[in-house]
């Protein structure tokens, strides 16, 4: 539903100064901080009218008047204007980058510490799939006769093995010229190209060993070793608790399960879409959550959605701040991240 102009100015005004204030907000508070022209008593007015309407609503213990999950919706949708980050900002994330050392795993987890430290709010970021980066390497190892171990790294560092068994009569250096030939083959590779085109070109290159090759590449295109579920990386999980919409201590304690419950966490960042996505009270999908807002986008590589990040705060959030500031970690990350794919 589409609002007058006067009934904009206040509801902006509302909105803005609850965020900053955390206290419900009565007319005259308005008349005095905000130059709208006009007296308390219209301003009462329209506030009546606005909450009718379902765009503010009165705590039980206040006179004054505080944002509804539509009135946040309103004010992201339509009145905030957007929020331009100071260079120093700017400057402290892209130091936070820098270090080249970092291994991705390091590099995931820097993002959520900076996204919490600016924020002030908690943050989630899920870390690549192993599916969608890609293969790095493939070792087949020899443990003992009719035994090898199958080790395989992915572009974004991780490693994962499965102990296979292996015809007895294959020699170290038979595991040597399989793993040369994966290698060549599947480097840089996801699991898609491994199904569509390579298939038929190993079997005919590893004739010989097409048991172990196929016992692998089986493995590989079925997931079993790829679809590892990305890791959850938590950052800043403090920060909310110490927001005075969570001074209740029931709220705390259930805030805090769901933080410990990764499996919730990866369903609440997952993305839906590529791009930014914030998500508003009762818009959450889990119930515990009707007090929280959260703001999601994802991070890719070489253009591909690989990951996402979440920031969780209040409903009264910072949104146009932690909007820009989501938006500007991610670009730096998908951009970090492509640039270490392309070196590997």
């Amino acid at each position: 539903m589409q609002l007058d102009e006067r009934k904009k100015r206040i509801l902006l005004a509302i909105i803005q100064d609850y965020i900053a204030t955390a206290e419900p907000v009565g007319s005259r508070t308005i008349a005095k901080k905000y130059e709208l022209g006009v007296s308390p008593a219209t301003i009462r007015n329209e506030m009546a009218d606005l909450e009718e309407m379902g765009y503010i609503e009165q705590p039980h213990t206040s006179a004054g008047r505080i944002p509804s999950d539509l009135g946040y919706r309103y004010y992201v949708d339509f009145l905030m204007e957007k929020y331009r980050l100071a260079d120093e900002d700017r400057e402290y994330i892209r130091q936070g980058f820098e270090t080249r050392r970092m291994e991705v795993a390091q590099v995931i987890q820097r993002t959520g510490q900076l996204l919490s430290q600016m924020t002030n709010y908690t943050t989630i970021v899920l870390g690549p799939q192993l599916g969608k980066t890609g293969i790095k390497h493939v070792q087949l190892v020899p443990v003992e006769p009719g035994k090898a171990l199958l080790v395989m790294v992915s572009l974004s560092g991780l490693v994962q093995n499965r102990l296979i068994e292996i015809p007895e009569n294959l020699s170290a250096e038979d595991l040597w010229q399989i793993s040369q030939v994966l290698n060549a083959k599947l480097h840089g590779k996801t699991i898609a190209d491994i199904r569509r085109t390579l298939l038929q070109e190993i079997y005919s290159e590893l004739a010989r060993q097409r048991a172990v090759a196929e016992l692998v590449l089986d493995l590989l295109s079925q997931e079993e070793l790829l679809s590892g579920e990305e890791k959850v990386y938590l950052a800043g999980i403090l920060n909310i608790l110490n927001q005075p919409e969570f001074r209740n201590i029931e709220k705390i304690k259930t805030l805090l399960s769901l933080l410990e419950q990764e499996e919730q966490l990866r369903h609440l960042v997952q993305p839906e879409d590529e791009g930014l996505l914030v998500r508003i009270g009762a818009e959450n999908p889990i119930q515990v959550m009707r007090d929280c807002s959260m703001v999601t986008a994802t991070y890719t590589v070489d253009g591909q959605v690989v990951g996402a990040i979440g920031v969780l705060g209040p409903t009264r959030m910072e949104y146009a701040r932690v909007m820009a500031l989501v938006e500007y970690i991610t670009e730096n990350l998908s951009q970090m991240l492509t640039d270490f794919y392309r070196r590997t």
